[in-house]
């Protein structure tokens, strides 16, 4: 398809992306879900990018730009990304042996830097979003003569990406829908593209973070329109506005975009964890929290593919994540009690807890802030139960000792 910018994404380019990536990239797996199957009440599979190298899916397109700029870029390559697509072009760059810069926004994940690092590109820190990041490394590719590689408005970099749609083809033989993560429109596009050009009955539905989804509303105008910058759990998909080669690719090649809760991807990527034995960052979880909440239905007859666009997320997400899903479930209760600053006091109320079978995780003295009397002490108690039941009934055995307690989060007040 010709853009109005007069670039082309063709199928022919896409399996020439095949060639240029293979022996790099991965082809990644697709894995069974029993429980989003039974959860979605059809057939449900994982294209598992998060076991991509590199982490991501964004390691396709990196491989394909260099590989078609060939010695344009002798002099090095630079990329603006969340983390991804930087990791991905760092790699690219020790594949083809030249120097590689990439710029990342203030406060991007710490292993993405580090992965980057590790294969020796030099991290730069630049502004607050992903646009920021990459009009600097334009600026620096202009200035020292090197290829800046976009990370997802470029053709090159949408062929590179719909080598995942054509594995898909061949991979699901009963393929029926795809459920695929949308940032900049680079990987929904291109893999749509490469799946429905053969087979156009395949629906293929994008799936943005409501703190970050400029397509719905650019969708209707026609044009790209922004976004403002936030916080998001879902960094690698916080694209401000959709590119102006991606858009159009977008509207012809999708069946549908869809917007999730941020709350509903943090549940996503416990349930991947926890059942499908999968880590996968905020991006990569959104089609399952879309499946889940019912932004999008699975396909009624054939197989649903959901993608699983990357895994790279900070271990300490990874645990405030994991902890909140403790505490929505139930399954960690935070207690505030006042009692007697006296020797004993403190040691009878965690008497009492464990007698009710609870897990003591941390405890904390609270004197400033609240109106307590000179011998008294208010202490916070982290807990671990077994249910939001149990949490009620150990909250219940402590205020019939005559603690006056209240909860912070993980049972009724």
């Amino acid at each position: 398809m010709a853009t109005a910018a007069g670039r082309t994404v063709t199928r022919e380019a896409i399996a020439g992306a095949r060639a240029a990536i293979a022996g790099v990239a991965k082809r990644t797996p697709v894995l069974p879900s029993l429980t989003l199957s039974e959860r979605a009440g059809a057939e449900v599979v994982l294209k598992a990018e998060n076991l991509q190298r590199t982490g991501s899916f964004k390691i396709r397109g990196a491989l394909n730009k260099p590989a078609a700029l060939g010695d344009a870029c002798a002099r090095g390559v630079t990329a603006g990304s969340a983390g991804n697509h930087a990791w991905a072009v760092a790699q690219a760059a020790r594949v083809r042996g030249v120097p590689c810069e990439v710029f990342m926004p203030d406060g991007a994940p710490i292993a993405k830097a580090e992965g980057c690092v590790g294969l020796g590109a030099v991290v730069r820190y630049v502004g607050d979003s992903v646009d920021d990041a990459v009009a600097a490394a334009r600026e620096r590719a202009d200035e020292a003569g090197m290829a800046f590689v976009h990370p997802f408005d470029d053709p090159d970099i949408v062929a590179g990406q719909g080598t995942l749609g054509a594995e898909l083809l061949e991979d699901v033989t009963d393929l029926a829908k795809v459920i695929v993560p949308l940032g900049g429109g680079g990987l929904a596009s291109g893999s749509a593209m490469a799946i429905k050009s053969k087979r156009p009955d395949v629906e293929v539905v994008g799936v943005q973070v409501d703190t970050f989804a400029p397509y719905p509303e650019s969708l209707r105008r026609g044009v790209p329109v922004k976004v403002a910058a936030a916080l998001t759990i879902a960094d690698g998909i916080a694209i401000k506005s959709p590119g102006e080669l991606t858009l159009p690719l977008v509207r012809e090649w999708l069946d549908g975009v869809v917007v999730v809760p941020e709350d509903d991807v943090a549940e996503a990527i416990v349930l991947l964890m926890e059942k499908a034995k999968l880590v996968v960052e905020g991006a990569g979880a959104v089609g399952v929290a879309a499946l889940l909440g019912g932004q999008v239905a699975p396909a009624a007859h054939g197989t649903t593919v959901v993608v699983l666009s990357g895994g790279n997320i900070d271990a300490g997400l990874l645990a405030t994540v994991a902890r909140r899903h403790e505490s929505e479930a139930g399954r960690r209760l935070v207690l505030v009690s006042r009692v007697p600053d006296r020797p004993g006091a403190l040691a009878g109320l965690l008497s009492l807890v464990g007698e009710a079978g609870a897990n003591l995780v941390d405890v904390a003295h609270v004197r400033e802030g609240v109106d307590l009397h000179v011998r008294e002490t208010v202490v916070q108690l982290v807990l671990e139960t077994r249910s939001r039941e149990h949490a009620a009934d150990v909250l219940r055995a402590v205020r019939d000792a005559g603690y006056e307690a209240r909860t912070l989060y993980g049972a009724s007040a």
